[in-house]
C-alpha cells in the first residue's frame, strides 16, 4: 500500500491580541511567532486580530462587512497588513469598538460592551473568511474573546456549506479569564435564549463566552501539560471542571514556545552587551546596564549584591500577596530588587511604597516597557515568579536562556519548564505551597548557591542549553490540524 501524502492544513488564527500589531501580555507573543513557526512546517497560515488605537492602519482590502449585532447591523472594514515570515495579517477595523486607548480595560475596570465588542470582531473574521477563495482547514481560536467563532459557526453559520470540513481548535490561555456576562447580552450579540442553559452557555446565572468555546470547539489546547491536567480540578478549573472533564479525550497540553530570534543574549538589540555560555563577562555589563537604567546610586550600584528581577502582570494570579506578605523579610537579605508592570493598584503601591523605603535595594517602573524586560532578563541574576497558578509562563523560559536563575512556584508550565537544581543539574529552585515560608525557602536556597560562584555558574549555564524554541510545539499543533483535517483520499 502506497502511504498517502498528508497535505499541510490552510490555519487562521483569530486571536485578541498578537505581535508586532498589539500586546498585553504573553497570548500576543504565541500569536505572534506559533504562525511563523507554522509556516517553515509548510502551513499556509492567516491570523487576523483587531485594529486598536495602538495597531498602525494598513491597506484596506474588504470595505463595509455587515455584522448583525445588538438587534441590528454594525459594519466593519478588512486592513491588509500584509505577509511576513509567510504569514498574512488581516486587521478587523471597527473604530466605534477599537479605536480606544486600552485593548480590555481602561484604568484597570473592563469596558462594559466587551461582548458585543468581541462578538463584533468575531462576526467579522467569519465575513472575511467567506470572501477568500477557500476555507480554512481549521480556525484557531484563543480564549474568551474569540470563543464566540464555534458557536457562531454552530448557530448563525449552521447551514453555511462554505465551512462545512472547517473545524476548530480553541486554545485556553487563562481560564481565570472566560467572558462571563449577565443574561441579556445574548439578545445583544445575536444569539438566541435557547442557549441559556446548562448544557448551554449557562454558568450559575450568567452567559459564560468560553464554556460555549469549550463546547464547540472540535479540539482545545493548554499552553502547558501540567496545565491541562489542573483545569479539570476545582481547585484549578474556576467552576468548569466538570464541562473540560466531560471533554477530555479532546484537550491536549501542549507547551508554549518562544521567539529565540527576539529572546537571546547572543543577539538581543536592547541589551548592554551580548553573550553566551562560553563567555559570560557581557552579563556583568548587563546587570550594571539595568541597575543605572533603574536609577541606583553608583555606591549602591558597585555592592555587588545578586538582583532579583520580576516582570509581570501585578495581580494575585502571579504571588504578589505572598510577596506582599514576606517583603520585608525579603528585603533583610542582601539583595536588589527590580520590578516592572501594571496591574492591581495595591500592588503597584507595594512596590512604589517599597522602593521609597528602600532606594537603595528597591527600584520599580509601573508600566508596559518592552525593552526594559529585556534589560531585566540579562541583567538580572534571578527571577521570581511565585504565582499561584500559571497556565505556561514565558518569563521563566526567557530567563534560563538569560542566565536569569527562576525561582518559581511548582504549578503549570512553570513546574513543567524548570528543573530543581541539586547540585549538578537542574535549572532553577522551585516550592510547592502556597505561601510566604516556602518562597523565603526558595530564595534563600538560590541566594546560597550563588555564594559559591562556580556552582552558580553551572545552574546558569544548564538553564541557557536548554531549548524551548517553537519547532517542537509547532510539530504537534501539525499533528492536532491535521487530525483535523480531511484527508485527500478519505471517503
Amino acid at each position: 500500500m502506497v502511504a498517502r501524502k498528508e497535505t499541510p492544513a490552510r490555519i487562521v488564527f483569530v486571536a485578541s491580541e498578537g505581535v508586532p500589531f498589539s500586546k498585553t501580555g504573553g497570548l500576543a507573543d504565541v500569536v505572534g511567532a506559533l504562525p511563523k513557526a507554522l509556516a517553515a512546517n509548510r502551513h499556509p497560515v492567516t491570523v487576523i486580530l483587531p485594529r486598536y488605537q495602538m495597531t498602525a492602519a494598513a491597506r484596506a482590502s474588504l470595505r463595509n462587512l455587515t455584522l448583525p449585532l445588538q438587534g441590528g447591523l454594525k459594519y466593519a472594514d478588512i486592513q491588509e497588513a500584509g505577509k511576513t515570515n509567510g504569514v498574512r495579517h488581516l486587521l478587523v477595523d471597527c473604530p466605534e469598538y477599537f479605536d480606544r486607548s486600552g485593548l480590555y480595560q481602561m484604568e484597570g475596570v473592563d469596558y462594559p460592551d466587551n461582548a458585543e465588542r468581541f462578538a463584533a470582531f468575531c462576526l467579522a473574521s467569519i465575513e472575511a473568511m467567506k470572501r477568500q477563495p477557500r476555507a480554512p482547514d481549521v480556525i484557531h481560536c484563543h480564549d474568551w474573546q474569540t470563543a464566540l467563532v464555534p458557536i457562531y459557526l454552530r448557530t448563525l453559520y449552521a447551514g453555511d456549506r462554505f465551512f462545512h470540513n472547517t473545524s476548530v481548535l480553541l486554545t485556553i490561555h487563562n481560564l481565570g479569564y472566560q467572558g462571563i456576562f449577565p443574561p441579556e447580552v445574548l439578545s445583544r450579540i445575536s444569539l438566541r435564549p435557547e442557549m441559556f442553559t446548562v448544557d448551554g452557555l449557562e454558568y450559575f446565572g450568567k452567559v459564560n463566552l468560553l464554556k460555549g468555546g469549550i463546547l464547540y470547539s472540535n479540539a482545545i489546547t493548554t499552553v502547558s501539560k501540567k496545565y491541562s491536567r489542573e483545569i479539570q480540578t476545582s481547585e484549578f478549573g474556576f467552576g468548569l471542571e466538570g464541562v473540560l472533564a466531560g471533554r477530555r479525550e479532546r484537550i491536549h497540553g501542549i507547551l508554549n514556545g518562544v521567539d529565540y530570534e527576539e529572546w537571546s543574549p547572543g543577539t538581543d538589540r536592547f541589551i548592554a552587551a551580548h553573550y553566551t555560555p562560553q563567555d559570560l563577562t557581557g552579563k556583568q555589563k548587563c546587570k550594571r546596564d539595568l541597575l543605572e537604567s533603574m536609577g541606583f546610586r553608583q555606591q549602591d550600584i558597585q555592592r555587588e549584591r545578586p538582583v532579583l528581577g520580576i516582570v509581570s502582570r501585578f495581580a494575585s494570579q502571579k504571588g504578589f500577596d505572598l510577596i506582599a506578605e514576606v517583603a520585608d523579610r525579603l528585603l533583610t537579605e542582601d539583595l536588589t530588587l527590580v520590578a516592572l508592570g501594571s496591574g492591581d493598584r495595591t500592588y503597584e503601591k507595594l512596590f512604589l511604597g517599597l522602593a521609597r523605603k528602600h532606594p537603595d535595594k528597591v527600584a520599580v517602573k509601573v508600566a508596559y516597557d518592552n525593552v526594559l524586560a529585556h534589560k531585566i532578563e540579562a541583567g538580572a541574576d534571578m527571577f521570581l515568579m511565585p504565582s499561584r497558578y500559571e497556565p505556561c509562563g514565558l518569563n521563566q523560559i526567557y530567563s534560563m536562556k538569560y542566565g536569569t536563575v527562576p525561582i518559581v512556584r511548582a504549578t503549570g508550565g512553570l513546574d513543567d519548564t524548570v528543573e530543581p537544581f541539586d547540585g549538578t543539574a537542574g535549572t532553577g529552585f522551585k516550592f510547592g505551597p502556597y505561601s510566604g515560608d516556602a518562597l523565603m525557602r526558595a530564595v534563600g536556597q538560590a541566594l546560597k548557591v550563588y555564594r559559591q560562584r562556580e556552582v552558580w555558574r553551572r545552574v546558569m549555564t544548564n538553564g541557557m542549553a536548554k531549548d524551548f524554541s517553537w519547532d517542537q510545539s509547532a510539530k504537534q499543533f501539525s499533528e492536532i490540524y491535521r487530525s483535523l483535517t480531511p484527508q485527500a483520499g478519505d471517503p
